[in-house]
C-alpha cells in the first residue's frame, strides 16, 4: 500500500513515541518512576530508548526549543514547579544511536533560526552515526524573546493560526526544507573515489552546487558531509491548521496530526492529500501519523485516578492540542484502529508519564495490536525509510 492513498484496514500500523522530559504531563517529574534527577544523563536518554526499541516501534521523536519550557504559547510563565531546560535533541540522538540498533531516531530542529547548512550537516552526520535511521522534525519559532537570543531579526507576537506571522514563517520552514534535501543530495553517491594508487580521494565532478535563491536566504552548496546513508533522512512536523498542513504536503515524509475523533482524522488526511497534490506530490508517499497522549493503566478506574492525581499536584487540568486518551492498553488498540479507517497510517504517542506509559505501549498496547495483526513482530528493515516502506530516492543532481 502506497501511504499516499488511504490505510487498508489490514495494514500494519506504524508507532512511534515522542519524548520530553519526563512526560507531557507537567507534574510527571514528581512521579516514584520520573528520576528527574537523571533527567541531563545520557543513560537516561539511552534507557527510553532502549525501552521504546524492545518494542519495536518505528522511531522516537526528541522534542526541543529555543526557549524554556513554558505553559503559554508566546511568553514565558514563572513557574517553578514544572520541568524547565532541556538537553540538545540532535546531540542526545548521536549520543544514543551507537547505543540502539534498529529503531529510528527524529530530533526536532528549529528552522526559524538556525541555518539549513548546519542542519543538513547535523542530520546527515546522525544518519551516518545511526547507520541510516535518522530523521528531523521541523519545528518554527513563533516567540519574540526567542528571537532576541540572536539578535538577528525580530518576529511579531502571533495572534492567532491565521496570522501572517505564522503563515511566513512556515513559509521559510518549507524552503529551509527544500535547501535541506537539495545539502544532502549536493553528493552523489560515488562522489567518494578513495583511491590510493592515484591519489583521488574525491570525484569533483560529483559535488553540486546547489544554487538556492529564496525570499528567505540564499544558499550556495555543497554540503562539506556525503550523500547520507539513506540518502534523504526522513523529514517530519507537526500540523494544526491548513498552512502547516501545505509544508507537510510540500516537504514531509510524515505529518503528525491532532484529529479527537474519527471524523476529523478523515477531513485532514484529505485536506494534506489535496496539498500533495497541488505540490506536485501526489505519487509520493507521504505518513499522515495521529498525535495522542496517553494515561495507560490496566484498569480505566486506574488511569482516570492516576491523571485526576498528577492535575491536582499540577493545580489544574492538563490540556493538550492533542487528543488525551485515559484507558487500557486494549481500549486504545481499539481506538488506533478505529482511527486507521479514517487513513492516518500510524500514530505518534505521547506518554503522560514516561516512566509509566512508555512501559505500558511497549509491553502492553505492542503486544495487543500483535495479537489483532496490526504491528510487527520484528524489525524488518535496517533503515528508518525501509521501515516506513519508503524507497531510498535517487539523487536529484545525477546524471541519469
Amino acid at each position: 500500500m502506497s501511504p499516499s492513498s488511504p490505510a487498508s484496514p489490514s495494514s500494519p500500523l506504524h508507532l512511534a513515541v515522542a519524548l520530553d522530559g519526563t512526560g507531557w504531563h507537567p507534574a510527571s517529574w514528581r512521579e516514584p518512576v520520573a528520576r528527574p534527577r537523571e533527567l541531563f544523563t545520557a543513560g537516561y536518554w539511552a534507557g527510553l530508548v532502549a525501552e521504546a526499541e524492545h518494542g519495536l516501534l518505528d522511531f522516537v521523536t526528541f522534542e526541543d526549543g529555543l526557549g524554556l519550557q513554558s505553559s503559554h504559547h508566546a511568553e514565558l510563565d514563572d513557574r517553578t514547579d514544572q520541568v524547565r531546560g532541556r538537553l540538545d535533541a540532535v546531540l542526545i540522538a548521536s549520543r544514543v544511536a551507537p547505543l540502539s540498533r534498529r529503531i529510528g531516531l527524529v530530533p526536532t530542529v528549529v528552522a526559524t533560526h538556525t541555518e539549513p547548512f548546519h542542519i543538513s550537516k547535523a542530520i546527515a552526520t546522525l544518519d551516518y552515526v545511526s547507520t541510516g535511521r535518522a530523521g528531523l522534525r521541523v519545528q518554527i519559532s513563533a516567540r519574540p524573546h526567542e528571537a532576541d537570543h540572536f539578535g538577528r531579526r525580530t518576529v511579531p507576537p502571533v495572534e492567532d493560526h491565521d496570522s501572517p506571522v505564522l503563515t511566513d514563517l512556515l513559509d521559510e520552514a518549507a524552503d529551509h526544507v527544500e535547501v535541506v534535501r537539495r545539502l544532502w543530495d549536493s553528493w552523489e553517491d560515488d562522489a567518494e573515489i578513495r583511491d590510493v594508487a592515484t591519489g583521488r580521494f574525491v570525484d569533483r565532478d560529483k559535488l553540486h552546487y546547489v544554487d538556492f535563491e529564496g525570499r528567505h536566504f540564499n544558499v550556495k552548496g555543497p554540503s562539506i558531509t556525503p550523500r547520507p546513508p539513506q540518502g534523504q533522512p526522513l523529514v517530519t512536523a507537526l500540523a494544526h491548521g491548513t498552512v502547516p498542513y501545505r509544508l507537510v504536503a510540500r516537504g514531509a515524509d510524515i505529518g503528525f496530526v491532532t484529529p479527537h475523533d474519527t471524523d476529523q482524522a478523515r477531513a485532514i488526511v484529505a485536506e494534506i492529500r489535496a496539498e500533495q497534490e497541488n505540490a506536485g506530490r501526489a505519487a509520493e508517499p507521504v505518513h499522515v501519523f495521529g498525535d495522542l497522549v496517553v494515561f495507560l493503566d490496566d484498569d480505566p478506574a486506574e488511569a482516570a485516578a492516576r491523571r485526576d492525581r498528577l492535575d491536582t499536584l499540577a493545580g489544574e487540568p492538563y490540556t493538550s492540542d492533542a487528543r488525551i486518551f485515559t484507558g487500557t492498553p486494549a481500549q486504545l488498540a481499539d481506538l488506533l484502529l478505529e482511527l486507521r479507517s479514517a487513513g492516518l497510517t500510524g500514530f505518534r504517542l505521547r506518554p503522560a508519564v514516561l516512566g509509566h506509559d512508555l512501559p505500558a505501549i511497549t509491553r502492553g498496547l505492542v503486544p495487543e495490536l500483535r495479537r489483532r495483526g496490526a504491528f510487527r513482530s520484528a524489525y524488518e528493515a535496517g533503515t528508518l525509510r525501509g521501515l516506513l516502506g519508503l524507497a531510498r530516492p535517487a539523487n536529484r543532481y545525477a546524471a541519469v
